[in-house]
């Protein structure tokens, strides 16, 4: 019993982190969009958000932190080839592909938040092709990677689980 409440208590933290990520990444494109801005076609010239600099950057820790306890506590389900993947079991095949999926969007969304984050740097007003909407966008996609991330952590479990079964009952077949 002690172990689904240990899983459970991993997954609310996967979800809560990525959640509260996403809603930070979120506060940060509103707060971007309230200091002064001069806009001609798609270039723009405004000042940056030190409040958005802080929510973007917070948002981006967190995400991190989420990706890296569900890949830590997940535990390692690798496979070797197309063949081997075909053939194993559907929650090795589910923990694959939620990882995968999980690594992408964690890819996409962090680049976003962070490139998001530095364009609120203090040290610089920036002028050039505008970057709305980045830091909203990588906000949207830590409640997807939350998603995900809980996929990973649960189906990886119980591919391990099996697999200890699988070698305790010495299963030659």
């Amino acid at each position: 019993m002690a172990s689904k409440d240990l899983a459970l208590a991993v997954c609310l933290l996967i979800l809560i982190l990525d959640i509260v990520a996403g809603v930070l990444g979120i506060e940060a494109e509103i707060a971007q969009n309230k200091v002064k801005h001069l806009r001609k076609w798609i270039f723009e010239c405004r000042d940056p958000s030190y409040q958005a600099f802080k929510l973007g950057l917070a948002a981006s820790v967190l995400l991190a932190l989420a990706h890296t306890i569900s890949n830590l506590l997940g535990g390692c389900v690798c496979v070797s080839s197309r063949d081997k993947l075909e053939k194993a079991s559907p929650n090795k095949q589910l923990a694959v592909g939620s990882l995968l999926f999980s690594w992408i969007i964690l890819a996409i969304g962090f680049s976003m938040l962070i490139v998001g984050t530095l364009a609120n740097s203090r040290s610089r007003k920036s002028c050039g092709i505008s970057h709305h909407r980045l830091l909203s966008i990588g906000g949207i996609l830590c409640f997807i990677h939350g998603l995900f991330s809980v996929a990973y952590y649960v189906s990886a479990r119980a591919a391990i689980r099996e697999a200890q079964r699988t070698d305790q009952h010495g299963d030659h077949a």
